[in-house]
């Protein structure tokens, strides 16, 4: 590994990183403005200047790879006025707006002038005036404070990969702009506002709402997908007012989808915040008990086998798993872990996870989709393949309909006779399969949805045997493999049948399409009132995901524990309390801690083992012999990316950038 020499310290780094990344292994900070670890190098904000022994100038260190015994000098009187005038000129036509400015507070070009500027400008002459631009209902802008940094066209092309925003003019003439007027169509396209390090762009729903040393923060988990991407909740008087994305290179990186970053706003609108109960067939309120002695007489008039429950796509690990405990105490195995019927095989723990990690297909080279729609249902994944593909590190063919997933596909064809061909040779991606290094195969809702879905899957899994792939499977929604974790699902039961059961717990479960009829009898635990609520005899106000503390398992296997950063509204309770309660009015249980709870779950569910590491996993293993392919074509399942729970149903913001992209 080379030595170099960073202000008169000697330190041991490895091959191939630049000036500036040397200089942050050794703890010393060059200020800059358009580097940025995950972008491309621009080059162009020369902030980041350092003095290089036997350089006849200044370099730009973060366009500059380090070499063995080089001496780099990051205080010299040289390197401090360089960066006094770099700043000068930076400070030419910004508009020092900073008290109505909301990145005041936040702003790197503040901090850096504060630090590293001369105090004074020798400018005099009137600042130039840029019109501002339309960028749909999310992102703010204030062209005026722009320092051409760049970061936004890069993330744009590189990152999120739709080139939607570019450069005009040279000099002080330049600006940036997007090439179509109107909304961005990327679905990351909030993360420019984070790599803006002025306030040229802005969040439009957190504008003028608060200063950032107004808020309170908590680290939490995303709930929105299932990829469990890491978070800061900002909270000010009991009210969530911005999410961020939280570093976390195992999972989401730097980036957070628009939906899990805007949809917050739907915490405030249509909330369940006491419970009810039907009289008469009107839905009235009522208190706790009476609402928990409702519950617990009807569930002793039904027989066991017409009793039937269903999670949603937010439910977190211990109320799902307290629910199991009631169905199991009940005598009932009708537990839906989706509303939409799919047919995933439980045996082994591998049989429903995404085997390769979320980092581990940056070591892949050939990727099989089959029936899933990345860029909708996994955002951040679909990013990091994008990345790869547009760096030619993998190749990506998929089985299904086609559709923009932002970077080239070889679109096969939507049969299942594809698969057959494959495993038999005679396809042309047969031979790519061969000689691929690490080759895998992702199964999506598309493909296991459908009647023949466990059958597509355990196809999948031979072909992976055959050629040495990794099967994965990929989940839409937070709560999917906690569920089957917990061994809350049944595949014989289909959204059908459970609806006609007698009597029907819903568990924030709004999509299957229940009727409240003079014959069941409906349960709705959630915190919105929504179609679910809609059915219910008996409503039981719950705790959003930013309302309480509640695990989650991601799409790989990895546990995290979701934070508490505000309260429920209301009487509303933590979904764990009310279920605990219904077991201790049924009798099932004497009492309830949460952790005595956490320490029983850490004794019966794998992944618990380890929070927020993933555990290992044996091989895929299915029972079934007989494997039968429909000849119908796959075909995406339709899905509206902006509203695909109750939350984001309930948002503002959703419902506007849903109207823009219709224009």
């Amino acid at each position: 590994m080379p030595k170099v020499t960073i202000d008169k310290k000697e330190i041991e780094v490895e091959e191939g990183l630049t000036i500036i990344q040397a200089c942050q292994k050794a703890g010393v900070e060059i200020p800059h403005f358009c580097y940025h670890e995950k972008l491309a190098i621009a080059g162009n904000c020369r902030m980041c200047l350092v003095e290089v022994e036997k350089s006849p100038k200044l370099v730009a260190s973060c366009a500059m790879n380090i070499t063995d015994g080089m001496v780099v000098n990051t205080t010299s009187a040289k390197v401090q006025k360089a960066r006094e005038g770099v700043m000068e000129f930076l400070l030419i036509n910004h508009p020092l707006d900073c008290p109505i400015c909301d990145q005041g507070g936040e702003c790197d070009l503040q901090d850096q002038a504060f630090k590293y500027g001369a105090g004074k400008s020798r400018f005099t002459h009137n600042k130039r005036s840029v019109p501002e631009k339309d960028l749909g209902p999310l992102v703010k802008t204030e062209m005026n404070r722009c320092i051409h940094c760049m970061r936004c066209v890069r993330f744009a092309t590189d990152i999120a990969g739709i080139e939607e925003i570019g450069a005009k003019g040279r000099g002080e003439h330049a600006e940036i702009i997007p090439y179509v007027e109107g909304s961005l169509k990327s679905e990351m396209s909030g993360n420019i506002i984070d790599l803006c390090p002025v306030g040229a762009l802005t969040a439009k729903p957190y504008a003028f709402k608060a200063r950032s040393w107004e808020l309170s923060e908590v680290q939490s988990i995303d709930v929105m997908d299932g990829l469990g991407a890491n978070i800061l909740i900002g909270t000010r008087s009991s009210e969530v007012i911005r999410i961020l994305p939280l570093r976390n290179d195992a999972i989401n990186e730097d980036w957070l989808s628009d939906r899990s970053r805007f949809a917050f706003d739907g915490l405030k609108n249509q909330r369940l915040d006491r419970p009810y109960i039907r009289k008469s067939g009107k839905l009235m309120p009522c208190s706790w008990d009476e609402a928990i002695e409702a519950i617990s007489h009807a569930a002793l008039e039904v027989p066991a086998s017409e009793i039937a429950a269903a999670i949603g796509a937010l439910a977190d690990l211990e109320s799902i798993y307290l629910l199991k405990k009631l169905m199991d105490n009940l005598g009932s195995n009708n537990m839906l872990s989706n509303q939409f019927g799919y047919k995933i095989d439980t045996t082994s723990r591998s049989n429903y996870l995404f085997n390769s990690t979320i980092t581990g297909i940056e070591e892949s080279d050939l990727c099989l989709i089959i029936g899933a729609n990345m860029r909708h249902n996994a955002t951040l994944l679909n990013s990091r393949f994008g990345r790869m593909v547009r760096d030619g590190k993998i190749e990506v063919a998929r089985i299904g309909e086609g559709g923009d997933q932002t970077y080239p596909i070889e679109e096969l064809g939507n049969s299942t006779d594809i698969l057959q061909q494959i495993m038999e040779g005679k396809h042309a991606f047969a031979k790519k399969l061969k000689k691929a290094k690490n080759p895998i195969i992702i199964v999506g809702d598309a493909a296991y949805s459908r009647s023949d879905g466990l059958d597509i899957t355990i196809f999948a899994n031979d072909i992976c045997k055959k050629y040495g792939a990794t099967l994965n499977l990929l989940h839409n929604f937070a709560s999917s493999v906690g569920a089957l974790d917990v061994g809350f699902h049944n595949n014989n039961l289909t959204p059908a049948a459970f609806a006609k059961k007698k009597f029907l717990y819903l568990l924030g479960a709004d999509e299957i399409g229940v009727k409240n009829t003079e014959d069941n009898f409906i349960i709705y635990q959630g915190h919105h009132g929504d179609r679910g609520a809609h059915e219910a005899d008996v409503i039981l106000p719950g705790a959003a995901y930013t309302e309480k503390d509640g695990i989650y398992i991601n799409i790989e296997g990895r546990a995290q524990i979701a934070r508490k950063a505000v309260c429920p509204p209301g009487s509303a309770k933590e979904d764990k309390e009310i279920l605990a309660s219904i077991l201790s009015a049924l009798g099932y249980i004497t009492s309830f801690d949460p952790g005595l709870l956490r320490e029983e779950m850490a004794n019966n569910i794998k992944a618990l083992s380890d929070i927020r590491n993933i555990v290992s996993n044996e091989p895929p293993q299915f029972n079934k012999s007989t494997i039968s392919l429909r000849k119908s074509p796959i075909k995406n399942i339709q899905t509206n990316y902006y509203m695909v729970d109750s939350i984001s149903r309930a948002s503002v913001t959703m419902a506007k950038c849903l109207e823009a992209r219709a224009q």
